[in-house]
């Protein structure tokens, strides 16, 4: 089995590809200092396989290395950064949480 992890900028969405078929994606809205996720999603064809961690490190390697920081708003990569303290560093303010102070 060949999994995969590609970088869509056209479509603002992380993939994950099993033997070249998709199966499961991660959305973003991103500028020049942040990606912020929205929303991630396995197909049920994949389930338990262990395909969503490996789309968020896949993803998060890859902010990392364009030097931008992340806005988790999508609760499984909010809860999967949480429990991997190693990509913590790039998790950036939340700026609707400084507004309600």
């Amino acid at each position: 089995m060949d999994v995969t992890v590609v970088h869509l900028p056209e479509n603002d969405r992380y993939e994950v590809r099993v033997d070249g078929e998709a199966a499961g994606y991660a959305e973003y809205m991103a500028t020049e200092q942040v990606t912020v996720f929205t929303h991630t999603e396995v197909s049920d064809k994949f389930e338990g396989m262990g395909l969503g961690g490996k789309l968020a490190k896949g993803a998060l390697d890859d902010v990392r290395a364009s030097g931008r920081g992340v806005l988790p708003l999508c609760p499984f990569l909010k809860g999967w950064i949480e429990r991997h303290p190693e990509y913590q560093d790039l998790v950036v303010e939340d700026p609707r949480d400084e507004a309600a102070g």
